[in-house]
């Protein structure tokens, strides 16, 4: 799904909430509801008041790494995009090319036996592309011990559109864990990112229930928006049974982050059962496969060409999207990461259509 419409550079959300103004935090974002093509505009601050007791809410515990490192291909310097951690000392990355202007521009990969020198002794050393379609990302065996280098000399990937450099903690969520490998995401599962303790709490007092899952994401493509690629997953047994009894209980299962989507379609069986699972996930969320147990969705707002695009269609309609997207634009609502929240839920049935189905 592509939008027809720009986005102009004055909306894209240069630093956290927390930064824009005295007294805020990172709840201090607007927040747009879509029920099918119905628009409500909203603080983050009232999701517990537009949730409602029993529905569940799917988190992504996965932590931020700090996956950008600086390097030298040849005489060139180079940054290093951790994207990936496969099997037997084997990553998946993206090399970038300063823009000397802190942050970097799009560089091909490879070739196959080009070595990147890394500091600390690392050296990496490309195999193959990820990908037969493209060359962005590629395969590289790590010569040293990747997680303990992104710990000293790594820095959170930073794009264009912002301002500065941030903390590593700008980048993690409330519902972020600790791995003992050192695993976790190459870019923040931002959704999640307006979620404070006060939110989070208000919320379990209204009723809400929470189920954790894990994916650890892989660098977005900024440039091409590309679909996603085989991402590692985990969805536990206790948050399995939380799902599925929240839709036995007739609550709405709201995913926070296409990763916490991706995750929880990729575990229902076909007779809509969730069960614990964790490996890799190839599934991309398209309105053709459609979706089987997630009824609403939190996400921040997406380029115009973004792939993640086709997950919100699948889950609110082509409709519903265009009109959410043109009214956001109307409000000045902010993209990326630092920017204001989408919150899609199922249309409102009338009352006496919801009563009626107890007579049938």
């Amino acid at each position: 799904m592509t939008l027809a419409l720009r986005v102009p550079e004055e909306l894209l959300a240069r630093v956290p909430a927390e930064q824009r103004g005295p007294g805020r935090d990172r709840s201090s974002v607007r927040m747009l509801v879509s029920r099918g093509t119905a628009v409500a505009h909203h603080r983050f601050t009232e999701l517990p008041d537009v949730l409602r007791a029993g529905d569940l809410l799917v988190v992504n515990t996965s932590p931020t790494l700090a996956a950008a490192v600086d390097g030298t291909l040849g005489h060139a310097r180079v940054v290093v995009h951790f994207s990936t951690r496969g099997d037997g000392g084997r990553w998946a990355v993206e090399l970038r090319e300063p823009d000397g202007r802190g942050t970097t521009r799009p560089r091909a990969g490879g070739p196959e036996g080009a070595v990147v020198a890394l500091p600390d002794g690392v050296r990496l050393e490309y195999e193959e592309p990820l990908s037969a379609d493209g060359e962005r990302l590629w395969w590289v065996r790590a010569s040293g011990d990747v997680p303990a280098l992104l710990r000293a000399h790594g820095r959170p990937i930073r794009y264009s559109y912002t301002e500065r450099d941030q903390p590593l903690s700008a980048y993690q969520t409330v519902f972020a864990l600790p791995y003992a490998d050192g695993a976790g995401s190459a870019e923040m599962p931002s959704a999640a990112r307006p979620f404070t303790d006060r939110v989070v709490a208000r919320l379990v007092s209204r009723g809400v229930q929470f189920a954790p899952i894990t994916l650890h994401t892989g660098v977005a493509s900024a440039e091409s928006h590309e679909p996603p690629y085989g991402e590692r997953f985990e969805v536990p047994e206790a948050s399995a049974r939380l799902i599925n009894a929240a839709r036995a209980g007739g609550g709405r299962v709201v995913a926070v982050g296409t990763t916490a989507v991706r995750a929880v379609e990729s575990t229902v069986g076909g007779d809509g059962v969730v069960r614990a699972a964790r490996g890799w996930t190839e599934l991309v969320v398209t309105p053709e496969r459609g979706v089987r147990v997630v009824d609403g969705l939190v996400t921040g707002l997406h380029e115009p060409e973004a792939s993640h695009l086709l997950m919100l269609e699948a889950i609110a309609g082509r409709t519903a999207v265009s009109r959410t997207y043109e009214e956001a634009l109307r409000g000045l609502y902010l993209w990326h990461e630092f920017g204001d929240v989408h919150l899609i839920l199922p249309e409102e049935k009338p009352h006496s259509a919801r009563c009626g189905s107890n007579f049938q």
